[in-house]
């Protein structure tokens, strides 16, 4: 049986992106390069997390399969990525 994938979804909304996700696009060339095959790394228009309460925003967001990270940075991605694949 084949494992299934961790998916990461990378918010790339004007918010997110202003807020840092310019920077988390990274994680679309070192994630492979880490976990190989495992996760899948995707950057969408927008993940509609900052709309639910804009002034408290904590962008950006990232979702690593169901779980969302706040104020997402690439070692907080990496660190829900491990745990998911129990290498934490």
């Amino acid at each position: 049986m084949e494992e299934k994938k961790i998916d990461v979804k990378v918010c790339l909304g004007t918010t997110c992106f202003v807020m840092g996700a310019s920077n988390l696009q990274e994680l679309i060339d070192s994630v492979p390069k880490r976990y190989g095959d495992k996760v899948e790394v995707t950057g969408v228009p927008c993940l509609g997390l900052c709309s639910i309460d804009w002034k408290f925003s904590k962008a950006p967001y990232v979702k690593v399969d169901d779980d969302v990270i706040k104020e997402a940075t690439i070692d907080k991605v990496f660190a829900a990525i491990d745990k998911k694949l129990g290498n934490s």
